[in-house]
């Protein structure tokens, strides 16, 4: 995929590669104008980079590109062809003009093998690529917040956004999130960013002292390269727009029903204002988290002013100069981004389509002729890209998988919703919630407790960073079987999560091979959604009936030699986390200390060699009741940290 919202997915040889319906209303966004979009079965474009394999004997070779600073990078492979299967690949020119005596370099090309059943089979070349565009070592914690654009959408105001603030601050003890964003829909129109909504009669700077104060991270969305036609910018500064071969202004894709334009960043002072936009917007407003969307349009194909420069190089330089003006203290996201150009400039990167309200994107009220379009607005395409660019956390940026919807007036199931909250803490990206904090029930705010802290891949026992395994990367158009390592003073544990994207619900039983765990080794397990423990033997997973587009969530720690064994919670996602110290022998019983932001409530099971006797919270005797052969649970309340005796 070229940039954030593009397909990213897997094909078979007899497949056809993913082409867009909707056209000239979509393609300038979605793909790469000097990459192909092939039309005959086994014909497959990629940029970037891509990966060749035979599922038969789990083997293949990644090509591709080491960076996107001087060109778009573009692969072509036919693999139709037994006898004659073909792999091309190239930098795109752009036509750009080449002067006497200068020259022009291409970025590092690179084949390498690849394992596909390795634990971390694009490690080499995503490290490689880290290198290669200067990647900084992270030091500041993933982000947790709210974002203002799936309840309200364009229609925010200060009254809103205040509202939001006052709940978050409300709940932070519990829900602790660092991240108040403003989205899109405070500007008087895109491209006029120093002109504001009445919503914001006092424009956005009061605000961010107002969430700043109140102990958060003060957001906001801007789209520098982009231009709505009826803008005043558009229609002022038609010299800063980059135009076709007829001199017409290009069509940067159809956008809050209009088609859009683009800044041709070769012109200095379109240069100079898309700065001053951000700038102004941390320097002087006091938002030090910038959202910069639809970024594509810098890399549009066009005339540029200065003729030298490929698409590639001229959205770098775009990409440099912000960060340059906005200084290295700034939080960058970009989105709707050419992915490969941004790598060392940006600390987090939107990897997938815009999450949505409902399962499937939709259009002007149908589903039916945008049901296989991935790059548009659903959850079902943010989550695609969410398991197949997962690797990239980390390693280039933190993962964006875009907002986790919980609200129960949305089209989403909860069973959709589940899903999409443990895709988002398994892959370990950042989580921002988006809906109306003040109307949201305890209950559903209880999902969002439930994933916080967030889950840090450094508790991995590989001592990666990369915990996470997509089992079925290589043989799933949409990748369904996830293993995630844990390990902490509880000992080692497996988090699995099996998806089921069918429309109708789905018996699974899966071999534990599946998961590369050894089929004759008992576990015991806890699924985490459904809240039940129990006895793995016989080398198999039985799931039982998954609902449609839900998620089985369990937790395997290997068969104890009779001692205790912590099996998990339903206060924390990652089912052993929570636990702060363990300390367990047959002889002398349980001692454990758990750990929670604000008040919990909820219940601990636990595999115990002997029946306990008893159990104590903070000394004080509590109830406990079986739950299966050897396991037991037990009702905890506390706020902040506990400790639990069992004898």
């Amino acid at each position: 995929g070229w940039q954030s919202w593009s397909h990213t997915g897997t094909f078979r040889t007899q497949d056809t590669y993913q082409r867009t319906r909707l056209g000239f209303l979509t393609a300038p966004m979605w793909h790469n104008p000097g990459t192909p979009i092939p039309k005959k079965p086994g014909y497959f474009a990629s940029d970037m980079f891509g990966v060749l394999g035979d599922r038969d004997h789990r083997s293949g070779i990644l090509a591709g590109f080491l960076s996107q600073k001087q060109h778009f990078g573009s692969l072509l492979a036919r693999i139709d062809e037994p006898l004659y299967p073909a792999l091309r690949m190239w930098a795109n020119g752009d036509m750009a003009q080449l002067d006497p005596g200068a020259m022009m370099a291409t970025d590092w090309a690179v084949i390498q093998f690849v394992e596909i059943d390795a634990p971390d089979p694009l490690a080499t070349f995503l490290e490689a690529v880290a290198r290669e565009n200067g990647v900084a070592r992270r030091t500041s914690q993933v982000a947790t917040g709210w974002c203002s654009w799936y309840h309200f959408y364009q229609d925010i105001s200060e009254t809103k956004i205040r509202a939001n603030l006052n709940a978050a601050t409300e709940t932070q003890d519990s829900v602790p999130l660092d991240l108040i964003q403003i989205d899109d829909g405070f500007e008087a129109q895109i491209g006029d960013w120093f002109d504001f909504d009445p919503g914001f009669p006092n424009g956005v700077a009061p605000l961010a002292q107002e969430i700043r104060e109140a102990g958060f991270t003060p957001g906001l969305w801007l789209a520098p390269f982009i231009v709505h036609s009826k803008s005043k910018l558009a229609n002022n500064r038609r010299d800063w727009l980059l135009r076709n071969r007829w001199g017409l202004p290009v069509n940067a894709g159809f956008v809050w029903n209009n088609f859009n334009k683009a800044l041709d960043l070769t012109h200095p002072d379109a240069m100079a204002y898309a700065c001053d936009v951000v700038r102004t917007a941390t320097k002087e407003w006091g938002y030090l988290y910038l959202k910069l969307d639809f970024l594509y349009a810098a890399a549009l194909k066009g005339r540029f002013r200065d003729r030298t420069k490929t698409r590639a190089q001229v959205l770098r330089m775009g990409l440099e100069a912000i960060r340059q003006a906005v200084g290295p203290d700034v939080e960058l996201l970009g989105c709707g981004c050419p992915l490969g150009s941004a790598i060392g400039l940006v600390d987090a990167m939107r990897i997938g389509a815009d999450v949505a309200p409902r399962w499937m994107p939709k259009e002007m009220g149908f589903e039916a002729p945008v049901r296989d379009e991935t790059p548009l607005p659903s959850t079902r395409n943010a989550l695609l890209n969410t398991l197949t660019r997962a690797s990239m956390h980390s390693r280039w940026w933190v993962n964006d998988p875009d907002c986790l919807l919980i609200r129960p007036d949305s089209e989403l199931t909860l069973p959709e919703i589940q899903s999409l909250a443990t895709a988002i803490a398994l892959t370990g990206g950042a989580l921002l919630l988006s809906d109306d904090l003040p109307h949201l029930p305890p209950d559903r705010l209880q999902i969002a407790k439930q994933l916080l802290p967030l889950i840090d891949p450094s508790t991995s026992p590989l001592g990666t960073g990369q915990a996470l395994r997509v089992m079925d990367w290589f043989d799933a158009p949409m990748p369904r079987l996830l293993r995630l390592d844990l390990e902490n003073e509880t000992g080692p544990w497996h988090l699995l999560a099996v998806f089921n994207w069918e429309d109708q619900s789905t018996d699974v039983s899966l071999p534990l091979e599946k998961f590369d765990l050894a089929p004759n080794r008992g576990y015991l397990s806890r699924f985490f959604w459904e809240g039940t423990s129990g006895w793995v033997s016989g080398g198999s997973l039985n799931l039982g009936a998954i609902p449609p587009h839900g998620v089985r969530l369990l937790s395997l720690r290997p068969k104890p030699k009779d001692v205790p064994v912590y099996l998990g919670s339903d206060l924390h996602i990652s089912q052993g986390l929570e636990v702060a110290q363990w300390l367990a022998t047959n002889s002398e019983g349980v001692h454990l200390q758990l750990e929670r932001p604000g008040k919990s409530q909820g219940q601990i099971e636990l595999y115990l060699p002997q029946p306990p006797k008893r159990a104590l919270i903070n000394k004080k005797e509590i109830a406990w009741h079986s739950i299966g052969q050897d396991c037991y649970a037990f009702p905890v309340q506390f706020v902040q940290t506990v400790t639990v005796g069992i004898e």
